[in-house]
């Protein structure tokens, strides 16, 4: 026992019985702990201990874990609840299976249920459902012929329109491609039905508003549906000065059960003079101190696109599909000189940046950028990290740990699925290919790692992202092909990512993300032992029972069934 457990002083609840995955490397594993007034009081190696210690008293409530896991509750370092929140509010797309017909069907279920809605809206459509990964206003139209309908694709970088949806917008044949984006178009030039990057966020400029109701009750939808997965902290990747304003809401009236880091946008069209309405709305959300359990002091950087659509930026050109070299590199959203002050200039302040970083040459960029910060400003605290990480060029593995930047890395993405083996390998030079995801490659050199599900773009489930971190196969192609299995992480690292990994990202190291003495009981217990094959898949665990400091979140029948 650790000289810091107090003696004598009894415990709320005690669990036993199971497989305690502490994620401490000190103590990697025990088989009991106590809870005391929200905080952790004890772990021990089984229950005669925490007796011995004075931890149970006659009030004390046992749960009897039968042989399952206990584990920190996760963290989600790359996630868009408050998006992901208003979108359960209109129609999810999702949860469908991968197909045009699936999602025009729930469409026309949607909109012949809401016939009052001026707009149809929703997303989560996969680009490997249409050729080429392009859907027409054609298919949209049959279903939706009489209002506007907007739907954006599962990683958010592009949408599927109606024609009404084109009139409202004003799109034509000769409207010209917008900077940092592209209009699909038919032979004739005219708008085809697919919106990339840029042209998506001019459409939506003419969509209806948002209101703050709205966000506000979407967030309370996202919050319990991550609660439901075991997920108690999660940095908001893309937030806008309206949902700034409602997670402020819920954390004035103790309604954020999560701990929220909020990351302010940032507008790549303007430069360095947005920084100053940044400080405001940091000022006005509680400082850097933040309010309650919301912090709102990171900065969101897009530095490139996807690779799908050929505005990931990187290193060399883009093939065509058969093998030749186009004039396309990708675009770089922000310039590298425009980058480098501009994180020196946040890290100087005091914010964390946040980059979105998929290409190769989108990652030398943001790794430069830190460099950059650095020697402005010094080390700083500020946990600066990228995201994605698809392509990463092998000079640029060891900067991680030498920079201390952080990769927020998507296991779920690092599989053979039709958008990598249809839309993305034919597409990229053979040494790129090679280079994807190369998260065994960044542990094996020391890099910290976190791990973030990109929701709505990918499932938040923990265990189905570790299963796949672990084999590199995705849990619904069990059996298949595993993609540069070389790139594996093992089981405990991969949980360690979405655990202490994403505390250190989320500066939560000190408070939560393992299972220490003094730490807050932000707990989750899974259905099985997660590290016993013979009970199952990992991917299939299920979290019975969810803790923030102490007070259950998310509980289930399973869960009260233990004591």
């Amino acid at each position: 026992m650790s000289p810091d457990v107090p003696t004598g002083r009894p415990a709320d609840l005690i669990l036993v019985g199971g497989a305690v995955l502490t994620m401490d490397t000190a103590r990697p594993r025990a088989g009991a702990v106590a809870v005391r007034s929200g905080r952790i009081a004890a772990v021990a190696d089984d229950e005669s201990e925490l007796r011995r210690t004075g931890q149970v008293r006659s009030g004390t409530r046992r749960l009897d874990l039968a042989g399952r896991t206990l584990m920190p509750s996760y963290q989600d370092a790359h996630v868009h609840p408050s998006m992901a929140g208003v979108g359960l509010l209109r129609c999810p797309l999702h949860d469908l299976p991968k197909t045009a017909e699936a999602y025009l069907s729930a469409i026309a279920a949607y909109a012949a249920a809401n016939p009052g809605r001026p707009w149809v809206l929703g997303d989560g459509w996969y680009m490997e459902a249409f050729p080429g990964g392009t859907p027409t206003r054609q298919a949209l139209d049959r279903v939706v012929p009489d209002r506007p309908a907007f739907f954006v694709n599962r990683d958010g970088h592009g949408a599927w329109v109606n024609t009404k949806a084109l009139e409202a917008f004003g799109f034509g044949r000769d409207t010209p491609d917008p900077a940092h984006g592209r209009i699909e178009r038919e032979a004739d030039g005219s708008p085809s039905g697919t919106l990339h990057e840029g042209a998506m966020e001019l459409a939506k400029e003419h969509l209806p508003p948002t209101t703050l109701d709205d966000v506000t009750e979407g967030l309370v939808l996202a919050q319990a549906y991550l609660h439901r997965l075991g997920i108690t902290a999660w940095q908001d990747a893309w937030v806008t000065p309206l949902e700034l304003e409602a997670y402020r809401r819920l954390a004035v009236d103790g309604r954020l059960t999560g701990r929220a880091t909020a990351c302010h946008w940032w507008e790549r069209e303007q430069g360095l003079e947005q920084i100053e309405s940044i400080v405001e709305r940091r000022a006005a959300t509680g400082g850097t101190a933040g309010i309650g359990r919301l912090r709102a002091n990171t900065v969101k950087i897009m530095l490139d696109g996807v690779a799908e659509n050929f505005t990931a930026a990187m290193l060399a050109p883009y093939l065509d599909g058969r093998g030749a070299t186009t004039g396309n590199s990708g675009i770089d959203f922000v310039a590298p000189a425009a980058l480098n002050a501009a994180l020196a200039r946040l890290d100087g302040l005091g914010f964390q940046v946040h980059m979105h970083a998929l290409g190769d040459r989108a990652v030398r960029h943001g790794l430069d950028a830190v460099e950059a910060a650095r020697d402005a400003n010094g080390p700083s605290d500020g946990r600066h990290h990228l995201a994605h990480l698809q392509v990463v060029d092998p000079a640029d593995i060891r900067r991680f740990r030498g920079l201390d930047a952080v990769a927020t890395v998507q296991p779920l993405w690092a599989t053979h699925e039709p958008q990598m083996d249809d839309l993305t390998i034919p597409y990229l030079t053979p040494e790129r290919v090679a280079r994807q995801y190369p998260f065994g490659a960044l542990h094996r050199v020391g890099a910290r790692i976190a791990g973030g599900s990109d929701w709505t773009v990918s499932t938040p489930n923990v265990p189905m992202q570790v299963e796949t971190a672990v084999n590199r196969v995705a849990p619904a192609s069990r059996g298949g092909e595993p993609f540069l299995p070389d790139e594996a992480l093992d089981v405990m690292d991969a949980f360690a990512a979405f655990t202490s990994g994403s505390a250190w990202v989320n500066h939560l190291d000190t408070e939560t993300g393992t299972i220490e003495v003094g730490k807050a009981a932000d707990l989750v217990v899974l259905d099985r032992d997660v590290l016993d094959r013979g009970v199952g898949p990992i991917g299939d665990a299920v979290a019975i029972g969810t803790w923030v400091e102490g007070a259950l979140v998310h509980s289930t029948p399973a869960l009260e069934a233990l004591g």
